[in-house]
């Protein structure tokens, strides 16, 4: 399939906004391949046999918009930001659930790569990643919502800047430092250094 102009979804998004109903009917196949791509890169870390698959993170996604439909959409990357902010919140309550659900332990070390690749114990590790986001937002909110952006929408670098207004430049630094804050953080070792 053929990837739709940027301008093609800001207009439908934008009518959708407005209350035309058929816009989302002509949106969700548009968005739906971009969106699934990028649950699918994100449930590749999990185990097979996953009780949540792709095809559902997507739909309670999907669900979750149909109730966002008076949002002002700006653009494009505006939509797909949204929707990475609704995987990562479907993603983490999913696995907090699980995690209570199971006996004892606590969350594995996150191993981050250039691609931020979720190790073996996956709701454990997004637990983890959760609370250091938040941990990290508060030290510096564009560095968390970068890898937000880039790790559960699934945003390219140039997307990724288009939704937060900095340039490229700015948003391959703060996912570099990000990345190391998270490794730092994750591993425990927050006082060394500095």
């Amino acid at each position: 399939m053929e990837e739709p102009r940027r301008e093609d979804v800001t207009g439908l998004l934008r009518a959708w906004s407005a209350g035309d109903e058929e816009a989302l009917e002509k949106l969700t196949p548009v968005v739906y391949q971009n969106l699934h791509r990028a649950a699918r890169r994100y449930m590749a870390g999990e185990r097979s046999g996953h009780t949540l698959q792709a095809t559902a993170l997507i739909n309670e996604v999907y669900l979750r918009l149909i109730d966002a439909k008076q949002m002002d959409w700006q653009n494009r990357a505006h939509f797909y930001a949204v929707c990475a902010q609704m995987m990562r919140r479907i993603l983490t309550d999913f696995a907090r659930t699980r995690h209570y659900l199971k006996r004892g332990g606590g969350a594995a070390h996150l191993p981050l790569d250039e691609a931020l690749v979720v190790g073996p114990q996956p709701d454990s590790d997004l637990v983890a990643l959760d609370d250091a986001l938040k941990r990290l937002a508060l030290v510096d909110e564009r560095k968390g919502r970068v890898v937000e952006l880039r790790f559960f929408g699934g945003l390219d670098v140039k997307e990724t800047a288009e939704v937060l207004k900095v340039s490229q430049e700015t948003v391959l630094r703060d996912w570099k430092l990000a990345k190391v804050w998270l490794l730092r953080d994750l591993s425990g070792d927050k006082h060394r250094g500095s």
